[in-house]
């Protein structure tokens, strides 16, 4: 087994459900990357883009912090991931 640190090529799961989620809430990269701000999270407009494109992997407080700003709960991005999981 190849452990690199991916996931069926992914770095993160949860990248489409953050998109997905952002645009239902109509909020921008750049709006979301000044909220985190507010919180103390730092994460660049570029990061958020790589992370929404499964090209960069996603701490746990900053997946809290996202689902704070989207003012949504945390399950809601991880269930799609353990459903997923469990269909396996």
């Amino acid at each position: 087994m190849n452990n690199c640190g991916k996931y069926e090529d992914n770095l993160n799961l949860i990248g489409p459900i953050i998109r997905k989620k952002r645009k239902e809430k109509g909020i921008s990269l750049e709006a979301l990357s000044n909220k985190l701000q507010l919180l103390d999270v730092n994460i660049p407009v570029t990061s958020l883009h790589r992370i929404e494109n499964n090209q960069r992997t996603v701490r746990d407080y900053e997946i809290c912090a996202i689902a704070v700003v989207l003012k949504i709960d945390v399950q809601d991005l991880l269930s799609p991931i353990i459903d997923k999981f469990k269909a396996s």
